[in-house]
Parts: structure tokens; C-alpha cells; sequence
């Protein structure tokens, strides 16, 4: 494993983040299987994963207990690992039960302590923005968990990139603690943001953490244009199968050309593409099987080309979509 600093912070980060999404069983993609998630969770550990990301809303808290669960049985030193976890969607129908109010956000992070059974998270996240909560409200409330030390970081995810300048002018104004980091769709055939928040990162020292790093599976190659998909996420996520466009099988053919011509999956080659950029610190990838993970962890071992990388890109003109997906 490779590791390197999140942002311009001191925190060292295992170069993959194992993304906790599919530990759970709210969407027929999710694996379903508690010993299952555990498993993979534990090779993780072996292969020198320390960055784990979830949420409180993936299956409503199941993911964080799955989480906490599997760290509570390993012997790794708490100190070495970076938990992440993320709040603003809804978890309960009542008032106060979404977004980014002070209430909200300190009866959350104490829900997600709870289930993750640690006494702080390294990484606390807002999900989105929240157009109802003033952002200093929100930055009053992340500062307060960190003085009182129960979060250690606090990072963002998914808006446009001038939302994102905002709340990093109000935290320089007011002295709070600003976003480290920066949680945004990224891949080979998302790459909307790099004419959004990736400049923003880039400016001011924002570490990366890619989701879907690998499309919701389209960069696999499992997908064929042909054929209707009857297995995988695409079979019943219509945002998966929203990239099934033109462009976007021209980009998926170039990458099952040039992994061919490596010796090397389409996966890993669109891992490893991220794994390139050098404001990308880490993807966050979320495997379904030991395999699946094993497989992604080969990819630091692929080296590109810059004419490589020119390649994958050609098919696609990154254009900023403010209409993209939740996660």
C-alpha cells in the first residue's frame, strides 16, 4: 500500500479510501451480508488500507455499525486509522431529522459515534449543502466538535465550486476550521468537475477524494453497449445507467483497448488513471467481494504514459452538470 497526506493537512492516508456504501441492505446492490462486509473490511485492513469513508445515511446508520464492528476486532492501533463518515441527509421524518442546523449536526455526529463505537471521527463530512442552514451556523457547529474533540477534520462533498469558495471565505473569516477536503464524482467518464470544484481544490490545497471512482461499475467493461443489462447496479440503478451514453462507450472502448494492451483489467487502468492525477489523494473504492478489492489495490501498480492518459481522455470535453446524481 501506498500512503500520502490528505490536502495540504499533516494526516497520512492509505492511497485507496474503502468506501462502506455497499455494507448494507437499503438498494438491491448493497452486498446484504454482514459477515460478508466484514471480510472485506478485514482484507482491507491486511493490505494496508487505513482510510475508511461511510455515512450516516447509507442503509439509515447499518453501514457505520457494520464498520464499527469490524474495527472493534482488529488490532490495528486506533492511530493509524482515518474513519471518515459524512451528515445532511435525512434520517428520521420528524423536524430536525436532515441538513446542516447546528442541532442536526451535533445530535448526528453523536449518532454516528455511537454506532461506530470510537470516541472521535478523523474525518467529518457534510454530505451536501444545505440551502436552509446559513454556512456559518454549519461551520459554528463542525468547529465546536472539533474543540471539544470528538471530530478531528472536516470535509465536504458534492456542490458547485462556488458554494464550496464560499464557505471556505466565511471559515478564513470568522477563524473556524476549514474544509480539508473535498468528496466529488470522478472518473474517467465523469469528469464534469474538473470544470467545477477541482480548480477550487487545486487553489487552495483541498485534498480529493473521488467517488464512484469506477462509474458504479460502467469502467469495468461488465456493461456491453449491445446488450441489456440483466446484472450489477446498472440492472436496477437508472443513475448507473444514465452513462450509457455515446461519448461514454467510446471512453469505455479506449480503456478496454489500452488494458488489453497492458495486461491489466479495465478497472484497474481507470483506477490507476486517477491515481495519476496529482491532486487526487485518495479513490474511494467499494468492492462487493475480497477479489474485487484485491483487484483495486493492484492498481498502484499500473503506470500510465502522459500520451496514455491523453488517450483515455480524447472522447470527453469536461463540462460542469449541476444536475448530477446523490450518493
Amino acid at each position: 500500500m501506498e500512503y500520502t497526506t490528505l490536502g495540504e493537512t499533516g494526516l497520512d492516508v492509505s492511497r485507496l479510501c474503502l468506501g462502506c456504501m455497499n455494507f448494507g441492505s437499503d438498494e438491491p446492490w448493497m452486498i446484504d451480508d454482514r459477515q460478508q462486509s466484514l471480510a472485506v473490511i478485514e482484507r482491507a485492513l491486511d493490505l494496508g488500507i487505513t482510510f475508511f469513508d461511510t455515512a450516516n445515511v447509507y442503509s439509515q446508520g447499518e453501514s457505520e455499525a457494520i464498520l464499527g464492528e469490524a474495527l472493534a476486532q482488529t488490532d490495528r492501533d486506533r492511530s493509524e486509522l482515518t474513519v471518515a463518515t459524512k451528515v445532511y441527509h435525512r434520517m428520521n421524518d420528524g423536524p430536525n431529522g436532515q441538513g446542516l442546523s447546528r442541532k442536526h449536526i451535533l445530535d448526528q455526529a453523536e449518532a454516528s459515534l455511537d454506532r461506530l463505537g470510537l470516541e472521535y471521527i478523523d474525518l467529518y463530512q457534510i454530505h451536501r449543502w444545505d440551502d436552509d442552514t446559513p454556512i456559518t451556523e454549519t461551520l459554528s457547529a463542525l468547529d465546536s466538535l472539533i474543540d471539544d474533540g470528538r471530530v478531528r477534520y472536516i470535509g465536504a462533498s458534492t456542490m458547485p465550486a462556488w458554494k464550496f469558495t464560499k464557505a471556505l471565505y466565511e471559515a478564513d473569516l470568522d477563524n473556524r476550521e476549514r474544509f480539508v477536503s473535498m468528496q466529488c464524482e470522478y472518473n474517467l467518464v465523469d469528469r464534469h468537475e474538473e470544470a467545477n470544484v477541482l480548480p477550487v481544490c487545486a487553489d487552495h490545497g483541498i485534498g480529493v477524494l473521488p467517488w464512484s471512482p469506477l462509474a458504479g461499475g460502467f469502467l469495468t467493461g461488465k456493461y456491453d453497449r449491445e446488450e441489456e443489462p440483466r446484472e450489477g447496479r446498472a440492472a436496477t440503478d437508472e443513475f448507473t445507467r444514465k452513462r450509457f451514453t455515446d461519448e461514454n462507450w467510446a471512453v469505455l472502448e479506449t480503456v478496454r483497448e489500452l488494458a488489453d494492451e497492458k495486461g491489466v483489467t479495465p478497472a484497474q487502468l481507470s483506477l490507476a488513471w486517477l491515481l495519476h492525477k496529482d491532486l487526487v489523494d485518495a479513490p474511494i473504492v467499494g468492492p462487493r467481494t475480497i477479489a474485487h478489492l484485491e483487484e483495486s489495490v493492484d492498481a498502484l501498480e499500473v503506470t500510465l504514459t502522459d500520451d496514455e492518459i491523453a488517450r483515455l481522455e480524447e472522447p470527453i470535453t469536461p463540462v460542469w452538470n449541476p444536475g448530477i446524481g446523490d450518493v
